[in-house]
């Protein structure tokens, strides 16, 4: 009898272990969701001040156009992500996001080192499209943290701004196509041009 008295305590203790080890890791991946929320949220605010300089440094008005549509839809992200927050009962607070800091200064030395033009332009839209790869990334792994988490709400505003995120990389990537080949052109034509001045 004492026997089973023992197994039976030791059952209760492991189950009662099991619960509290469950809890911790719901804890830690709440925690983790908090601190991603953060993350992107700072790199938000930083992408409505860096957009206006790549519209300004853009010579094609299609890129133009489609970058000054993106930084609306960003202000928007702002605020949503705002709605995130209160949904969780968490003040809005951002944390300094490194992988943004160096997107951003890589598409600010790309147009430094670019003349104004097409060549620059396929460079924004590269810098841009990095920057889009970052955040759908980012937001897919945060809905499903929300959906894992039990957060109908959250989820739905994360899914919101990630199709926004995938439409906004797909257009990049249609304006690319004309604007790399006029860009190679471009290329070729300086190429001639300094070696005819080498003969």
């Amino acid at each position: 009898m004492k026997s089973t008295a023992i197994k039976t305590d030791h059952a209760s203790g492991v189950k009662s272990h099991a619960e509290k080890s469950s809890s911790k890791e719901a804890q830690g991946l709440r925690t983790l969701f908090e601190e991603e929320l953060k993350d992107i949220y700072w790199a938000e605010q930083e992408l409505v001040k860096a957009i206006p300089k790549m519209i300004k440094n853009s010579t094609s008005p299609e890129l133009a156009q489609a970058l000054v549509s993106h930084l609306e839809e960003t202000i928007n992200h702002v605020a949503r992500l705002e709605k995130v927050f209160t949904s969780i009962g968490v003040k809005p607070q951002a944390k300094k996001c490194e992988a943004t800091v160096g997107l951003i200064k890589e598409a600010v030395q790309i147009m430094e080192e670019t003349s104004k033009g097409v060549v620059r332009d396929a460079g924004i839209i590269s810098a841009g499209q990095k920057v889009e790869h970052y955040e759908i990334a980012t937001y897919g792994t945060l809905s499903s943290f929300a959906n894992t988490l039990g957060e109908a709400e959250v989820v739905a505003l994360l899914d919101e701004t990630l199709n926004e995120e995938k439409e906004a990389d797909k257009k990049l990537s249609e304006i690319s196509d004309s604007i790399n080949v006029e860009a190679a052109g471009v290329e070729e034509e300086e190429e001639e041009e300094m070696e005819s001045k080498r003969k």
